[in-house]
């Protein structure tokens, strides 16, 4: 099985990371879409072009299923997608939103994000679907943060305690779950988790994702996967070197077979 992952950037190889470790039977094709990103200031058709093409490059790639490892393209682009490929296609919202919706026993959950994921409202819709209510907080610092390397930085501390700490001053009322609505996020989680109060838990929508992955692939409808070790390939659209060297932070490990790729080609 040769699974694609596609993301705008390096944030979604935190999604790749999980889907090795469930999942390390199968092949990976992780396609990051450096030279146009930052998609959250696209427009909703802008996303879903460059979402499809990224799509229709990993099926040329040998790619036999899709994780849509980027909050915002899925938000925006996910039926987009689905309709222009017959292979089976994952986002990260749903599986994050179900497991928050089973995790919470308040029904009361905070999603944070970046300023795309948040203003889609796709997790609030989705979680509002479940019968959970969701407060959304875009938090547009954190991605950058993260990507300069201050995942551990007093800064980036300071920075959560400004963006979160209204929702958690009145414990009868407050939210018992957070939900990581960015890909970024798991890196700056343990911080996270001392910020927010010890009674509130914390949804991380890339093992959310990979863990429906596995689910799907060990159903009686898929044949038995062989055991050995994951291959993976990855593809950007921008400088090679920069790709290797930010996402060994995301992947927990060194990158190496990354090629350059000229999608408007």
């Amino acid at each position: 099985m040769k699974i694609g992952v596609f993301d705008s950037g390096v944030g979604g190889l935190t999604v790749l990371r999980e889907l090795v470790k469930l999942v390390p039977q199968a092949d990976y094709l992780y396609f990051g879409d450096t030279a146009r990103l930052p998609y959250g200031s696209k427009s909703v058709e802008t996303i879903q072009k460059y979402a499809v093409s990224a799509t229709k490059y990993l099926e040329q790639q040998g790619a036999e299923m899709l994780v849509i490892a980027c909050n915002t393209a899925t938000a925006l682009a996910l039926d987009a997608i689905k309709a222009s490929t017959k292979l089976a296609v994952a986002g990260v919202i749903e599986p994050g939103a179900e497991a928050a919706a089973a995790a919470t026993k308040k029904k009361n959950v905070l999603v944070i994000g970046t300023e795309a994921t948040i203003g889609s409202h796709a997790y609030r819709t989705a979680l509002e679907k479940r019968g959970v209510r969701a407060a959304e907080k875009a938090c547009p610092l954190f991605v950058p943060l993260i990507e300069e390397g201050w995942a551990e930085h007093d800064i980036t501390q300071r920075v959560a305690h400004v963006y979160l700490d209204e929702f958690f001053q009145d414990p009868d009322r407050s939210p018992d779950l957070m939900v990581l609505g960015c890909t970024h996020y798991p890196l700056i989680k343990p911080m996270l988790r001392a910020v927010a109060p010890w009674r509130v838990e914390i949804v991380d929508s890339a093992e959310a994702t990979a863990a429906v992955v596995a689910k799907q692939l060990s159903s009686p409808g898929h044949s038995q996967l062989a055991t050995r070790s994951s291959q993976l390939r990855f593809f950007a659209t921008d400088s090679v070197e920069k790709f290797r060297r930010l996402g060994e932070r995301f992947m927990g490990r060194a990158i190496a077979n990354v090629e350059h790729v000229d999608i408007e080609a």
